[in-house]
């Protein structure tokens, strides 16, 4: 069970930077809607060679026509992102990836 109360390091991605920045914030669902903008959709990835990660984007970011973020294979994101990790059960936890990790994909998508 997620501790609320607990901060987890995540990396937050907004539309106008290249791959984001690092942070910690709290897993309440009304911060992580406030941070994306509205109703909040999870996005599995498993990518060969990275941990499994998720992404946390706002359910109906592209029928309020947000700003364009980043493609993803098969599919792109609009708005702000949060980029987490999940446990077994499917709980929420800390990003798996490091900065290092990240910022390569976000390099290997956008060719």
């Amino acid at each position: 069970m997620i501790d609320e109360s607990q901060k987890y390091t995540v990396i937050i991605k907004r539309p106008e930077e290249e791959y984001g920045h690092r942070c910690s914030i709290s897993f309440r669902l009304e911060n992580l809607q406030k941070t994306v903008g509205g109703y909040i959709e999870e996005v599995d990835f498993l990518v060969d060679g990275y941990p499994h990660f998720m992404v946390i984007c706002n359910e109906e970011g592209k029928i309020q026509n947000l700003p364009f973020n980043m493609n993803f294979p098969g599919d792109n994101f609009v708005g702000t992102i949060i980029v987490v990790g999940s446990t077994i059960d499917g709980e929420l936890a800390e990003c798996p990836l490091t900065f290092k990790q990240w910022k390569e994909l976000v390099d290997t998508w956008r060719k």
